[in-house]
């Protein structure tokens, strides 16, 4: 089965395309913005343009917009090519991607939110939740990150505040679509926002 992964859930916009579990080719470049624009380019730059069995898209939490973009993609795409479409947590991304740079150990996420706030999540050294996902002050997610691994772009920031720690400078990567664990996908690709919408309906 050929696999095309799409991240745009931050700055960062990836795509890989696998075959079972081989990297054929993938890409990675940091945007700031722009995915909906750079994306299906990206992905046509892949062998065969792309096209896949199956695809995978982040579903955040991250940046609203990109996660939108990127899941809106794999949509069109699976529609056109009678693809699987599925999706993965980012924040486990994340952690998959430490806990291979540095063994099996507890790994914290801690990665840029909304309105100053941060995206924190705890996870095993065998990659289940062992805190809760949460939408944080810097200062709040300090507090309540105990590993003493933290990865994700707020990583640093989140070591300083606490004086302690080892600070992994990680964003998610679709070409390490792979380190994560088949259980974490979901047929559902729906985003995780990680805050309730600024916008409200009135009421009535």
């Amino acid at each position: 089965m050929r696999t095309l992964v799409i991240d745009c859930s931050t700055e960062v916009c990836s795509v890989a395309l696998f075959d079972g579990s081989e990297l054929i080719d993938g890409k990675y470049e940091m945007l700031g913005r722009g995915h909906a624009e750079r994306l299906v380019p990206m992905i046509a730059e892949l062998p065969g343009k792309g096209e896949a069995d199956r695809i995978a898209a982040a579903l955040g939490p991250g940046s609203f917009t990109g996660v939108r973009v990127g899941i809106a993609a794999a949509r069109a795409l699976a529609f056109a090519w009678g693809a699987q479409l599925t999706g993965y947590p980012t924040l486990a991304l994340v952690a998959a991607m430490a806990r291979h740079e540095v063994g099996d150990e507890d790994i914290g996420v801690a990665m840029t939110g909304g309105h100053g706030e941060w995206f924190t999540q705890g996870f095993s050294p065998s990659g289940d939740t062992q805190r809760a996902f949460a939408s944080l002050s810097p200062d709040a997610a300090s507090a309540q990150t105990l590993e003493h691994v933290v990865a994700g772009t707020q990583a640093k920031a989140l070591v300083d505040i606490r004086g302690s720690g080892k600070a992994l400078d990680i964003w998610p990567d679709a070409r390490a679509f792979t380190l994560l664990r088949p259980e974490l996908l979901s047929d559902r690709a729906e985003p995780i926002y990680g805050r309730a919408p600024d916008a409200q309906i009135p009421a009535a």
